[in-house]
Order: structure tokens, then sequence, then C-alpha cells
């Protein structure tokens, strides 16, 4: 009974509203950081289009970037034990693939 009465108390009830649960989508992340906080900005690019949006920024403090961190990991690795390893698409240098495999715009 004490340790149901514990497990209560350390439950915290979040609400989702609809905006929120039809998400934004993102193809892009970007993180920078301080001795403070870590902040993410979640980016759209598009091909052909030569300015991408931030869509959403996040500021954790360093102890929840590391918690997110171990989730993202978890969660990457219970999945691919599911449905196979990730392939890792990277562009010619290593960064981004910006033309998405489709052709590279010309001014």
């Amino acid at each position: 009974m004490a340790e149901e009465k514990k497990l209560k108390q350390n439950q915290i009830n979040i609400e989702l509203n609809e905006e929120v649960a039809g998400g934004v989508y993102s193809n892009l992340a970007v993180i920078t950081h301080s001795n403070s906080e870590f902040i993410v900005d979640f980016i759209r690019v598009m091909p052909g289009m030569p300015k991408a949006q931030v869509k959403s920024r996040i500021i954790l403090t360093p102890q929840h970037a590391k918690r997110l961190m171990k989730a993202l990991a978890e969660n990457v690795n219970k999945f691919e034990a599911a449905h196979g390893p990730i392939k890792d698409i990277q562009g010619p240098e290593g960064g981004l693939p910006i033309n998405f495999g489709g052709p590279i715009p010309q001014a």
C-alpha cells in the first residue's frame, strides 16, 4: 500500500492538445550549447529551396540533454532490433545530403 502511494506521488499528468499532437516535420536538427543549456533547433529543409525554416526550438538543461540522448539511443536500439539497422545517409563530404538525392538546383 505504501509502495502504491509512493508511485502515485511520482506520477505526472501530461496533457497533449490536438495542435501539438499533430507534430511538426523536421529533417535536420542543429544543436548548440552554453555552460548552462543545450539548444536544439528542429529545421525543415526542402529540396530546391534556398532557405530552411526553424520549426521548433527546444532548450534543455545539460542533465535533461543527457537523459534525452540516453532515451534516443535506447529507442533507436529497440527500433533496430525490431526492424533492422537504420541506414546512415551522408553527403559526399560526410555532411548532409542537401539535394536529397534529386537534381541539384541551379540559379
